[in-house]
């Protein structure tokens, strides 16, 4: 590999083949220059930005955090089943890591942090709040139990927001938001509760969170068959009239209005919701 940029003496761009790569490790990039060849010996980590972020930026973020904190980070999260996220996605990496050194220094002068999302975040994101307490044990293992618990809640929250492609936490903290809002409103209008552990909900929370992603990315669904969607108009006119309230909050809170394809399996997955709360057979929105 060749050294195509020095940031710091502990990171470098360089090429591989045809691609781009970050390296970090402790002197690497001490001394060196652009056209030398790589000191194999001191690579830490090689991480290939596949999301498309621009190298030369997801770098110079790199050069900002410890080595060895980046190292600690990976290899936890291989450790408990998240390596493969940790190859692919190196700006979920960086804001892991970025979080840890700042985890660090607050535990070092006492500082103790409640997030207060927790309730949420056990809620919402079930499965990235597992994935964040196996990893605050996992570095636990390393760091002396530094780490308090509650940054599970904040790793989670990462672990969410990787899919947004996105440097901070701000789009997923809204989404959170904006979850509990349409939840609300089906309540509201159906005069129901909602268990947060009904297998429907959960369903529910996780179409949702896709389509968010296919908002942040522009790509909603659009090319449904126009039947299709008539169909679910007549047969869940009810159920459509919930789901444009819940597209009113995503119009006001994310300011994007949604297809009429969205607005349809809204409706499917409110129809679901709605039927197995009251214990009716429900429609199929299953694959959505």
């Amino acid at each position: 590999m060749d050294i195509l940029r020095v940031f710091n003496n502990n990171v470098v761009l360089a090429r591989d083949g045809d691609q781009e790569v970050i390296l970090t490790g402790r002197g690497l990039g001490f001394k060196a220059k652009p056209g030398q060849r790589v000191d194999d010996t001191k690579v830490v980590r090689k991480f290939v930005p596949s999301d498309g972020r621009d190298p030369d930026h997801v770098a110079e973020l790199l050069a900002d955090i410890p080595p060895e904190t980046i190292r600690l980070v990976t290899d936890a999260m291989t450790r408990v089943g998240l390596g493969q996220q940790a190859e692919e996605t190196p700006t979920l990496v960086m804001a892991l890591a970025d979080h840890v050194v700042g985890a660090l220094r607050r535990a070092k002068r006492g500082v103790s942090v409640e997030y207060p999302l927790d309730a949420e975040v056990r809620s919402l994101y079930a499965r990235e709040y597992v994935q964040g307490e196996a990893l605050v044990s996992a570095l636990n293992d390393s760091l002396h139990d530094a780490l308090p618990r509650s940054e599970a809640v904040a790793f989670a929250l990462h672990l969410v927001n990787a899919g947004f492609s996105n440097g901070d936490l701000s789009y997923t903290y809204t989404m959170t938001g904006v979850i509990q809002q349409m939840l609300a409103i089906i309540e509201k209008t159906y005069n129901i509760s909602l268990g947060w552990h009904n297998v429907s909900v959960g369903r529910f929370i996780t179409h949702l969170r896709y389509l968010f992603v296919r908002i942040y990315q522009g790509r909603q669904l659009d090319s449904e068959p126009e039947p299709i969607v008539e169909a679910i108009r007549q047969s869940y006119p009810d159920e459509v009239r919930c789901a444009k309230k819940i597209v009113e909050v995503v119009e006001l809170r994310l300011g994007s209005s949604l297809t009429p394809a969205e607005i349809a399996y809204l409706a499917l997955h409110v129809a679901r919701v709605v039927a197995d709360v009251n214990g009716r057979p429900s429609a199929d929105a299953s694959q959505y």
